[in-house]
């Protein structure tokens, strides 16, 4: 079988995250610098193999502080882990459009294994004949699972930062 392969277009792509603030609101984030790529057969979504990276210096909350405080060996601890990586192990069709994707996510050398729902767009060409597939991911892990356990307690009871992180992807990706 043929095999296609396709690339992460960055300029229509977006990988975030939203975790609990003081136990009430959500603060929202994103990795500016990441790259991914698709290898599939014959366009088939389910033959699917995903790899995706993402440079944790690029964390980006719109607060420097606070993005600091994220490099900072208290979470990511850019300096001995600038990376964090996903590499899918399978892709299940659920509906027509949505599947399920597993794989190994790994922050910190600590990888475990995650499930995203996926919405699949299906196969478009752009106005300059590019063939384009687009993808909705979500998901949630259990941060302290990845070895991010920094918190706060606080007077009013509760802590600073909640445990689990909400993960949204909305990316583009362009056939090679």
């Amino acid at each position: 079988m043929a095999k296609t392969t396709w690339a992460i277009d960055p300029t229509h792509s977006e990988i975030g995250f939203k975790v609990k603030h003081m136990m009430f609101t959500n603060v929202s984030g994103k990795f500016n610098l990441f790259d991914a790529d698709i290898e599939n057969e014959e366009e088939n979504f389910e033959t699917a193999a995903i790899n995706f990276s993402a440079e944790v210096n690029s964390i980006n909350t719109g607060n420097d502080d606070r993005d600091n405080h994220l490099r900072s060996a208290d979470f990511f601890d850019v300096e001995n882990f600038g990376k964090l990586t996903f590499k899918s192990t399978n892709v299940k069709k659920v509906n027509e459009g949505e599947y399920k994707i597993s794989g190994d996510l790994t922050i910190k050398d600590v990888t475990k294994s995650i499930t995203l729902d996926t919405e699949y767009s299906g196969l478009m060409k752009d106005p300059w004949g590019n063939t384009k597939i687009g993808l909705s991911l979500n998901g949630k892990i259990n941060r302290r699972e990845f070895g991010l356990t920094w918190n706060a307690a606080l007077e009013t009871g509760g802590v600073l930062v909640g445990e689990d992180i909400k993960l949204n992807a909305e990316v583009q990706f362009v056939k090679q």
